[in-house]
């Protein structure tokens, strides 16, 4: 399932990018932060990724170093910061609770302030092997409960307007 996480997350971000900033929206490097934001799981063991139950404390250290992982893999690659700023920001959360760095609000690029939200809908709304998929209203009800504190308000009601109007997406 991670390849239709991957696909579903950043067609929907990427529609979600069109309606908040159309020069990010046909930025190719953008998209590709999307489709990588998580290759820094390569470093995290199987046992972590699938375990069917919470982390404890050690495993959840262990899978907030992916952000920073992902950036030693693509590093020598020579991607561009656009895309970076997505693998690398994509756990930072708007009011300064996330990883790695704790940014806050406009701190976090925008490119990452928008896929955090269409990437946590997708998790929500998916089975996962600690956790049956969540109903879809349940999920946009969290991420509107989480407006301002998770996530960027602006980027919410874009977020809930697109699913809204376009719920094939999703």
């Amino acid at each position: 399932d991670t390849g239709q996480h991957l696909h579903r997350g950043t067609i929907v971000a990427m529609k979600c990018m069109e309606r908040v900033d159309q020069d990010l929206a046909r930025n190719e490097e953008v998209a590709y932060g999307y489709m990588l934001h998580d290759v820094g799981k390569i470093g995290v063991p199987d046992e972590i990724l699938n375990k069917p139950g919470p982390l404890d404390l050690q495993e959840r250290e262990v899978m907030r170093r992916h952000p920073e992982m992902g950036m030693k893999i693509i590093e020598p690659v020579g991607f561009s910061k656009a895309t970076a700023d997505v693998i690398l920001n994509h756990h930072e959360r708007w009011d300064g609770t996330g990883y790695p760095h704790r940014l806050r609000s406009e701190e976090i690029p925008l490119s990452a302030r928008v896929f955090a939200v269409a990437d946590a809908f997708d998790a929500m709304t998916s089975n996962r092997p600690y956790r049956p998929a969540m109903p879809r209203d349940d999920a946009l009800g969290f991420i509107r409960e989480s407006s301002g504190s998770a996530y960027d308000p602006g980027v919410v009601d874009e977020f809930i307007d697109l699913t809204t109007r376009e719920p094939i997406l999703i």
